[in-house]
């Protein structure tokens, strides 16, 4: 940001090219909508451009920014309406969570089974409480350390710690079920309990 602040335009394409997609996908799985990410992180990456004479840095960059982000998802929610959720398919017949889905080049029944466990991981991240969902996202989605989390999110480490922990708890208990489930039903009948 220094260097960019100093006129240094690559600067601003080191920064644009490490952090864009993490800093997307986070206010995406926040805000629900992918053209609604777009926006928002489209203005996020101007708010960072425009405030780069006046960055100090008392923290990491991607603290910042993500902090930043979390900012505009925040004012979004109070002054947007509802969204529509991530799973709905667009024009192609595509869904937003299709990039979480299996390498196109495995088989098509791999590529079911990936886009299921897509939907059902977008599902259960999308069903944790809001604070709990944040820090999830903020730590999957940037990367962000416990501490950098409760700096961004203006609470206590402990409280941040408690946050991922119960989200975590919570993700593997709608999650593991479903997979012990499959593991069950395709045991061969003399290994089943």
């Amino acid at each position: 940001m220094r260097r960019f602040a100093a006129g240094d335009a690559r600067a601003f394409e080191t920064l644009y090219d490490r952090h864009e997609k993490p800093v997307w996908r986070f206010v995406l799985r926040s805000v629900g909508d992918s053209a609604i990410a777009d926006d928002v992180t489209q203005e996020l990456w101007f708010a960072v451009a425009r405030n780069a004479a006046r960055y100090e840095p008392t923290a990491k960059f991607r603290t910042w920014l993500f902090t930043m982000a979390r900012n505009r998802v925040i004012d979004l929610s109070r002054t947007a309406k509802p969204h529509q959720s991530i799973d709905i398919e667009d024009d192609e017949g595509e869904s937003v969570f299709s990039e979480l889905a299996a390498d196109s080049r495995l088989g098509p029944l791999r590529q079911l089974e990936g886009k299921h466990l897509a939907k059902q991981l977008i599902d259960a991240v999308e069903s944790l409480p809001l604070d709990q969902r944040e820090a999830f996202l903020l730590q999957a989605e940037g990367e962000m350390s416990v501490e950098q989390i409760a700096a961004a999110t203006e609470v206590s480490f402990e409280t941040a710690k408690s946050r991922l922990r119960y989200a975590r708890s919570k993700l593997k208990a709608l999650l593991v079920p479903d997979v012990a489930e499959r593991n069950i039903k395709s045991a061969p009948m003399e290994a089943r309990p």
